[in-house]
């Protein structure tokens, strides 16, 4: 049975159909609210309460704590799958056979060499560039490399571009840290898997061997799939805007970079350690912190507790938190920035105040302790955000493009002057 909504304005009501997804959420379909009313829109600052499309990737309820790709929970994916299974899931529908994964796999490091005319453009960067405006712009150069559109109605051709993404942007990120580092640049080794070889491109020493961890893998492993997506977030939206106006896949996800960097959206984690890096240079009294902190007069922000969307817990939270907690055993650091941490996170798990309101520490908090016990300087977060997101902006941009989605216009409110005359130079 169909379900409608009315809308009365000025005395003249107008229906709309109601459309369900498959969780049960429901949308007032108003696409023909212009047209049908002479001109009415709505209004909505930050689309909060405005679905941009219907999506079949991820479904997320921040009110339960769910978060689930194309159906399978987070916490079982996180758990038994890798980063190229879950890319290959969130890409193309469905978990991959080995047969399809290996082929995935292989096809991927077929496309992990960058064109050397790329290392000229980073060569022009200086070593103070913030890592996220140098990726971004390596991967928007990447389309000079690499002139033709992609024919979306082609399955070959949309599977080579994604394949080739897939290859390129863990080179790049490297090549990033490593200038900023100033350490040679590295192309790693094919015959490790997707992580560990990202790893080595980041970290290996010239003249010295490179020795995998398989608990640090493991735990950068998670930490990529909980970040794979997020439905439709600020840097995913604009992928999805840019895409529709028929941007190619790598200008698509270079906008999606640039949003990402924002601290609001991708640079949360590493307001984190600046927050941590702040509180010990006042002493390391976390007592006194959490107090500021639940002060409603003080303009103290505690970073990486609590989250926009999820209302109870984060559940990428709850899965990283064991992943930080080996991580900091196996490499036994001594660090009084994370002995900080840790004092906020037992402060704000025992306190009543923060587990009355649920303000526990989410996936920001987390994967910030990981990364700087890794040795990922504070400005790579963001960078290493941008990776584990990059099947996500690839799958909502082809999810996108397959549908035939119109190009994204929103519709403003004008609050401005009305007609006014034009005044000459001399009489103003």
């Amino acid at each position: 049975m169909s379900r409608n909504a009315t809308i009365e304005i000025d005395g003249k009501k107008y229906e709309f159909p109601i459309i369900e997804g498959t969780e049960n959420e429901l949308a007032i379909d108003i696409k023909t609210l212009r047209s049908i009313t002479g001109g009415v829109t709505t209004i909505d600052p930050g689309f909060k309460n405005t679905g941009s499309c219907e999506s079949a990737i991820t479904f997320l309820d921040g009110e339960k704590g769910i978060l689930r790709y194309r159906g399978y929970s987070i916490e079982e994916l996180a758990e038994k799958a890798e980063f190229l299974e879950v890319a290959y899931l969130l890409i193309f529908g469905e978990l991959p056979t080995a047969e399809e994964l290996t082929k995935f796999h292989n096809d991927i490091k077929d496309q992990a060499h960058v064109d050397e005319d790329v290392k000229k453009i980073l060569d022009g960067f200086p070593k103070t560039a913030h890592p996220m405006g140098v990726l971004s712009s390596l991967t928007s150069a990447l389309v000079a490399f690499n002139p033709d559109s992609v024919n979306v109605d082609s399955e070959e051709e949309m599977y080579n571009a994604i394949v080739r993404i897939l290859g390129k942007f863990p080179v790049l990120a490297a090549w990033t840290y490593r200038k900023h580092a100033g350490l040679p640049l590295d192309y790693g080794d094919n015959s490790l898997g997707y992580v560990d070889n990202f790893f080595k491109m980041m970290f290996k020493k010239p003249a010295a061997d490179y020795e995998s961890n398989e608990i640090v893998v493991s735990a950068l492993n998670k930490l990529l799939i909980l970040h794979a997506d997020h439905e439709q977030n600020c840097s995913t939206s604009t992928v999805r805007i840019v895409g529709s106006s028929n941007a190619g896949l790598f200008v698509s996800i270079s906008a999606g970079i640039n949003a990402l960097w924002g601290p609001l959206h991708g640079g949360a984690n590493q307001a984190v350690i600046e927050m941590l890096e702040a509180i010990k240079g006042d002493g390391g009294d976390t007592k006194k912190y959490m107090a500021k902190a639940k002060d409603k007069e003080d303009s103290f922000r505690l970073m990486g507790f609590g989250h926009r969307v999820y209302k109870n817990f984060d559940p990428r939270a709850k899965i990283i938190k064991v992943a930080a907690d080996e991580v900091l055993n196996e490499l036994g650091i001594e660090d009084p920035i994370l002995d900080i941490a840790k004092g906020l996170e037992k402060e704000a798990l025992e306190d009543p105040y923060f587990v009355d309101r649920k303000l526990y520490p989410n996936v920001d908090f987390y994967s910030g302790i990981i990364y700087r016990a890794l040795g990922i300087p504070t400005d790579m977060f963001t960078p290493m955000f941008a990776l584990g997101r990059l099947p996500g902006w690839i799958s909502q941009w082809r999810e996108m493009r397959l549908g035939k989605e119109p190009i994204g216009r929103p519709r403003q409110i004008y609050i401005g002057e009305t007609h006014r005359n034009f005044i000459p130079l001399k009489k103003r």
